[in-house]
């Protein structure tokens, strides 16, 4: 089948890309010639594990192309996919202006049938926002469908989650797509949910959140833990055992955080409140969130009493491995915070380096683990990467200045690192 896809941000370039992996004809748009050039060139502007050698064996295929020109796309596409950012304004709520952009050009260059499909995360009620300016702007007058499709992608996982899909969302306002979008989509051999448009707009808003409630919740416990010198670790893992609850998600750390969770929760609440809820329990997630990473800088501060010209190793500046985006990090805020505080910064990411750059001017990066600890009064694991797993810490203790070590992600073991000698603080263990 013939399809759109207008937006190749991490959504949209994963999603056309995995609809041609499985047979579709994709066209994929976008109004950014320089991020089109490079995509065309066979360049892949984000690092996304599995996704290069998808995108260029469809490409070489002819089943995967790339233009600027959204009438272009129109025409191409019996189905058309949005899958534009929806940043999160001064306020919290959404900033639809991408979204209402295309809506417009799509209306203006369609001369025949189109389904339209809301991709991108939106708040509730936007099919019918989508729909009534397509309606107004479509001065041929030619019948469509505006469906809500929402992706459940997570980044460093997104090519697996969308090939693998556990289930597929379609919101519609009458039958008449269904057929379409379940001939799209029963390549992917996945569990089918066809609802009203609302509450597929709802339903991932509600994922992210409770997600979000999951990590917030762990997190709180940590500090349970520190104070009663249990293990997190332990509880988690007893309560997650739980089928109703289950382990997933349940990793205390330094908080969420990432292009996703802050903007959709904020977004949830603003939506809420519009509709006259008071949505108290997602306000406390944020507070938890927020406070988790204030009391890691804390317990930072306690161990090496003054922070003014320590050097400090950091190790991750993505929000979470796999991953090149630095957007919302936790690692990023916690360098931040203890820069605030004097602290000389070295950093090191296998990925997210050049992207987390202009957001940390004045930090050293470092071309290696081993390279960023030298001379270090301290050292963190900000983020989970596999790699760190793996370092020589025999090699890494007479390197630095003194050999602690602040694991902000739970990923060492607290008694190997003892018995290496070093002074080993985790998250509520």
């Amino acid at each position: 089948m013939k399809l759109t896809i207008i937006g190749t941000g991490y959504v949209g370039l994963v999603t056309g890309t995995c609809l041609a992996e499985k047979g579709h004809d994709v066209l994929c748009v976008d109004n950014d010639p320089a991020k089109i050039a490079m995509l065309q060139a066979g360049q892949i502007p984000i690092y996304e594990p599995g996704l290069e050698p998808l995108i260029r064996s469809n490409v070489a295929a002819g089943r995967l192309r790339f233009t600027t020109d959204t009438a272009e796309g129109v025409r191409h596409g019996h189905v058309v996919f949005i899958g534009v950012p929806t940043p999160p304004r001064a306020d919290g709520s959404v900033d639809m202006r991408f979204v209402e952009r295309v809506a417009r050009d799509v209306a203006s260059a369609m001369t025949e049938y189109r389904i339209i499909v809301d991709k991108s995360t939106v708040p509730v009620k936007t099919g019918f926002k989508v729909a009534e300016s397509i309606k107004r702007y479509n001065k041929a007058g030619v019948d469509f469908d505006v469906i809500s499709n929402p992706e459940f992608m997570r980044e460093g996982c997104a090519v697996e989650d969308q090939m693998k899909p556990e289930r597929i969302v379609i919101g519609v306002a009458s039958q008449r797509p269904v057929a379409t979008m379940q001939e799209v989509y029963a390549p992917f051999n996945a569990p089918i949910i066809v609802t009203d448009i609302n509450s597929a707009e709802l339903i991932k808003h509600a994922s992210n959140s409770f997600l979000a409630l999951k990590i917030s919740y762990a997190n709180a416990l940590s500090a349970l833990c520190e104070a009663s010198h249990a293990n997190i670790q332990q509880v988690v893992d007893g309560i997650g055992m739980d089928k109703r609850i289950g382990r997933a998600f349940l990793n205390a750390g330094l908080g969420y955080g990432g292009s996703c969770f802050p903007k959709d929760i904020s977004a949830f609440i603003a939506i809420a409140q519009e509709l006259g809820c008071d949505f108290r329990l997602l306000k406390e997630v944020q507070n938890i969130n927020a406070n988790q990473l204030q009391r890691f800088v804390k317990r930072i501060q306690d161990t090496l009493w003054v922070l003014q010209d320590k050097v400090i190793a950091v190790l991750g500046l993505a929000f979470k491995a796999n991953t090149d985006d630095a957007r919302c990090s936790p690692a990023v805020d916690l360098v931040l915070a203890l820069q605030k505080e004097g602290a000389h910064i070295r950093a090191y990411d296998p990925q997210a380096m050049e992207k987390a750059r202009p957001l940390l001017p004045n930090v050293t990066l470092c071309a290696d683990p081993y390279e960023a600890v030298r001379g270090a009064d301290a050292m963190i694991i900000a983020t989970e990467w596999d790699e760190f797993k793996e370092l020589d810490f025999g090699r890494i203790k007479p390197l630095m200045a003194h050999p602690t070590l602040f694991d902000g992600r739970n990923l060492l073991d607290p008694m190997t690192m003892k018995n290496l000698g070093f002074t080993y603080l985790s998250v509520g263990r």
